[in-house]
């Protein structure tokens, strides 16, 4: 099971840090995927961390932005996001998947967390 929290109403240019807390499962063994979905659009791959996290891979529209990390003895996975803009607006995913190579599509993944919404507004 994945909780994902952290989401909230952020002017523009600011930041946030998502968090997903997992259980029921040994959290080491996934590859853990960060995914957002705007209003009319598709679900789209943010940003994921190997299961080690030693490796990251990001979307082009995150690199530079977001950073994803991942606490294995917490069973966490954090997405931190630095100068939010208008278009990051949408509900945020967390997702696990078996792996062992970072996912960018959505199909890839096999557990979900319930999303939490980022508005980011002035």
């Amino acid at each position: 099971q994945l909780q994902a929290s952290g989401g909230g109403l952020v002017q523009p240019g600011g930041s946030l840090r998502l968090s997903c807390a997992a259980s029921g499962g040994a959290f080491s063994n996934y590859v853990m995927g960060w995914f957002r979905q705007a209003p009319g659009k598709e679900r789209e791959f943010v940003g994921g961390v190997n299961r080690g996290g030693t490796s990251t891979r990001y979307a082009n529209s995150a690199k530079g932005r977001f950073t994803v990390s991942r606490d294995n003895t917490a069973n966490t996975v954090y997405l931190q996001m630095y100068g939010l803009k208008p278009e990051d607006t949408a509900v945020y995913y967390c997702a696990a998947d078996e792996g062992p190579l970072i996912d960018t599509e959505a199909r890839g993944y096999a557990y979900w967390g319930q999303g939490t919404q980022v508005t980011v507004s002035s």
